[in-house]
């Protein structure tokens, strides 16, 4: 019996697309079942994986050089200065900033014991909201500065 081979490989573009609906449906599900902090991680995860699509990107007179969320973050601004793009970026960074801080979310790097609260369902949809709608800006960003 013959191995079957698909007719057509999923592209790179549509395997980091079912990548990121996967991760979308994952964070709904993790908010459904009332998991508002693994809800948060997971799309937060995303956020930051969506972000290295812009790694070796041409804008303006430049590249983005960045490998992680900060640097590419950095990099995008710095190439986008008083644009939209600059402002979006400036949010996201600002809410990145705080999910990751045990004393603020406590999401990224974890609660800090003695003064960290769980994450409230009201916070929770309202954060993974907000890392929704920065990340569908993103991706249109991306669309648009890869066509040139």
């Amino acid at each position: 019996m013959p191995i079957a081979v698909t007719e057509k490989p999923s592209s790179l573009d549509e395997q980091a697309q079912e990548i990121i609906q996967q991760s979308l449906k994952q964070s709904e599900d993790l908010l459904t079942q009332g998991r508002g902090r693994q809800a948060v991680q997971e799309i937060l995860w995303l956020l930051e994986t969506v972000s290295t699509a812009f790694q070796g990107l041409e804008v303006g007179q430049g590249t983005i050089q960045g490998k992680y969320f900060n640097k590419i973050v950095d990099d995008l601004r710095h190439h986008h200065k008083g644009q939209t793009l600059e402002q979006v970026l400036n949010w996201a960074m600002t809410l990145h900033g705080y999910l990751s801080s045990p004393t603020g979310g406590g999401i990224r790097h974890g609660t800090n014991l003695k003064a960290g609260i769980a994450v409230q369902p009201d916070d929770a949809r309202l954060f993974c909201n907000l890392i929704r709608s920065y990340i569908s800006f993103l991706l249109s960003a991306h669309e648009r500065l890869s066509k040139g």
